[in-house]
């Protein structure tokens, strides 16, 4: 989609701080982290949140989670690490493209806020 924030990105079109990238999945700095270790990390896809996963697209899910094993053990991030997804505006989702935060490199506290 040519007006998403994150399919820009993705197509190199927004510079960005690459951790990882294949044809499936994108993942790169957060611009306003909230840990020593920030990443948002994108299916190429365009899938507008987790609530419009659906069988047909759910495969990008799951390339997104075999990324975020890599980029946790790339990163060193082996004392632990948080995956979040927002959704919608209520549960402060602010890109309507599904993206999850990898968090770590600090103690995260439950509940989170």
């Amino acid at each position: 989609m040519s007006d998403c924030l994150f399919c820009r990105i993705a197509a190199g079109e927004i510079p960005s701080t690459p951790y990882y990238s294949d044809e499936n999945v994108y993942a790169f700095a957060d611009i306003d982290p909230k840990a020593p270790f920030h990443a948002v990390v994108i299916p190429r896809a365009h899938i507008p949140s987790a609530a419009a996963v659906d069988p047909t697209n759910s495969e990008a899910v799951a390339r997104v989670f075999e990324a975020i094993a890599k980029i946790a053990a790339e990163q060193g991030l082996d004392k632990g690490f948080r995956v979040v997804t927002n959704v919608g505006e209520d549960g402060g989702q602010t890109v309507p493209h599904l993206h999850f935060h990898l968090l770590g490199r600090r103690l995260l506290a439950w509940p989170p806020g």
